[in-house]
């Protein structure tokens, strides 16, 4: 599919979550005067993170990840030559839970399909879920769920799994918000985003 073509489709999945008004988040996101976040980056992006919903500042702004977990993203892309507009970066539910809290199953089921869509359309070759409640959506989806996986036994370990367009390797990262409070986490996250190297 070309580029264009992607950028097309993708755009009028967007304008689809924007009349999704059976959403039991979409009356929140209109008392809030908040935006649905779709997801932003390059169409036809080799890599796709994934995280879990939009806080406050992404839904004010109506994109993902750009509060201070979002500036540490950047910062990570930096570090191994990529910018922000070279990948795709969206979240698994695309509108504000209220209080952050994490999202209810009838929620997940909902926004799942355009997530869905979205990797049909990029077919990225890599997926990398930022956070525990990503990394358990993504490896559910692609039947690589074990009992008991943590996210501090997955970080940076590549797995191999089949998407509907052909192989795809998932790779598990901690949240960028842990490098806020942990100097230590910080330097794990930047050693796990160099595994990312290796596929651009």
């Amino acid at each position: 599919m070309p580029d264009t073509q992607k950028t097309e489709k993708l755009a009028q999945l967007a304008c689809q979550l924007e009349e999704l008004t059976n959403s039991p988040l979409y009356e929140f996101r209109q008392e809030n005067n908040y935006h649905a976040v779709f997801g932003e980056g390059d169409a036809a992006a080799k890599v796709l993170f994934i995280g879990e919903a939009p806080g406050k500042q992404e839904a004010i702004k109506g994109r993902p990840f750009v509060g201070a977990s979002g500036r540490t993203l950047d910062e990570m892309l930096a570090a191994i030559g990529l910018a922000r507009k070279d990948v795709y970066i969206t979240n698994v539910v695309k509108d504000r839970p209220p209080n952050n809290r994490d999202p209810r199953p009838e929620e997940i089921d909902l926004y799942t399909p355009f997530l869905t869509q979205q990797l049909a359309i990029i077919q990225p070759r890599v997926i990398a879920t930022l956070g525990r409640f990503a990394m358990e959506f993504v490896l559910a989806r692609f039947g690589l769920t074990e009992p008991g996986q943590k996210i501090s036994q997955m970080h940076g370990r590549p797995l191999e799994a089949e998407a509907e367009y052909g192989r795809v390797t998932i790779v598990p990262l901690y949240h960028p918000a842990v490098a806020l409070y942990n100097r230590d986490q910080r330097q794990t996250l930047e050693d796990d985003f160099q595994v990312l190297k290796q596929y651009m």
